[in-house]
């Protein structure tokens, strides 16, 4: 199964974690699509942890949905988000016991796989707590990749092993199609933008058919749920969203789609935005440092198909913080006769670049600026 672009989709963990059940879900499943997030591109629905019993079946070792939680079962709610456009998520972990003290798939890879299959699963989200000291990273993915593979059903492999061993150095061998590498995000400005610069070095590691995983967006959060911290600014979640988009992650929603503010649908509904995230060439973004040596005021560029350029500047710190672009830094020379024709991603205006420099407002605290940009001669 071929992933060419980032997945789209949502998770219960940020804001539910063990409180989830059948009804939740197909609430959540209609919420997807009464805002037009399914049409945007958001189309997986996962279940996190804790969607099981505690123990697995002492007659044939599988793992069991909790019925208290889902009545129905897996295949009966499969089903319905089938029905609703949408396609189905699960978790378990490569270790003994998942994060939250469930059954683990270490040793019965081959089982769960074909019990997700079962099931009508579409998606894996494959975590790694409590692995035992004779567990290797690579080997356990690889144990897994490999059940998948086998399991009769075409199911996305997002490995979570949050950046251990190297795991970009290895990770598109086990046929994952995406990857953290980062620990996991929680609801505040310090936490989102850590991990985004934190992930700049490591952008070479991914492209398609095996994305670098930025975790779950927070955006639209608001300081609820289970990773509810101190909460973000409608700014704050603009700038979060722009990272993702830009860095080519997996784009999957944390909040509870029940109650997404009209602001928070359209930010992640972006059209521009989501079109840079989502852009077949799939090519790496880079950092252009800022010309005055401030680390925290600096541009993100991705070449994308056809020629046009994806240009963010992004200020981190907290105070306002002016940013000037060479375009020598992008490969466009004085000597080129190119300027770039750039419209803002957010507001749809569009500007002209002079032929050596783009210059851009004082941006506020934790701001950005987005823009899709054309070399045209000057």
């Amino acid at each position: 199964m071929l992933i060419p672009v980032p997945p789209m989709g949502w998770n219960t963990w940020n804001t539910f974690a063990a409180d989830i059940n059948e009804e939740l879900i197909r609430s959540a499943a209609d919420s997807i699509v009464k805002l037009g997030l399914r049409e945007a591109g958001y189309t997986y629905v996962v279940i996190d942890d804790c969607w099981s019993l505690r123990e697995r079946d002492p007659h044939t070792n599988e793992i069991v949905a909790d019925p208290a939680k889902f009545p129905g079962g897996m295949k009966a709610l499969a089903d319905y988000i089938h029905g609703k456009g949408l396609k189905f998520g699960i978790y378990s972990c490569a270790g003994v016991r998942t994060c939250a003290d469930y059954p683990g798939s270490f040793g019965h890879e081959f089982l769960d796989a074909r019990t997700f299959a079962g099931f009508g699963v579409d998606f894996l989200k494959y975590d790694y707590c409590n692995v035992p000291v004779t567990g290797q990273a690579p080997l356990l993915y690889r144990r897994m990749g490999q059940a998948l593979r086998t399991c009769g059903r075409d199911i996305l492999f997002s490995a979570c092993n949050w950046g251990i061993e190297e795991v970009g150095t290895w990770i598109r061998s086990t046929g994952a199609h995406m990857y953290r590498s980062t620990g996991d995000i929680a609801d505040n400005f310090k936490s989102m933008s850590n991990i985004a610069t934190g992930q700049i070095p490591h952008l070479s590691q991914s492209a398609p058919n095996c994305f670098n995983d930025l975790d779950m967006l927070t955006v639209g959060m608001f300081g609820k749920g289970n990773v509810g911290s101190s909460g973000c600014t409608m700014v704050d979640y603009q700038t979060q969203f722009s990272f993702w988009t830009l860095m080519g992650s997996p784009l999957m929603l944390g909040c509870d789609p029940r109650t997404m503010t009209p602001e928070i649908v359209g930010l992640v509904t972006n059209r521009e935005l989501l079109r840079i995230n989502q852009d077949p060439a799939g090519l790496q973004a880079y950092r252009i440092n800022h010309c005055w040596g401030n680390p925290e005021c600096f541009t993100l560029a991705r070449l994308l198909e056809g020629g046009d350029i994806a240009l963010g500047f992004f200020n981190i710190s907290e105070n306002p913080c002016g940013n000037l672009l060479l375009l020598e830094h992008i490969g466009l020379t004085y000597e080129s006769g190119m300027r770039l024709r750039m419209v803002d991603c957010f507001t749809g205006e569009e500007q002209y670049s002079g032929r050596d420099t783009v210059k851009v407002p004082k941006l506020p605290p934790h701001g950005c600026l987005v823009y899709r940009c054309t070399p045209v001669k000057a």
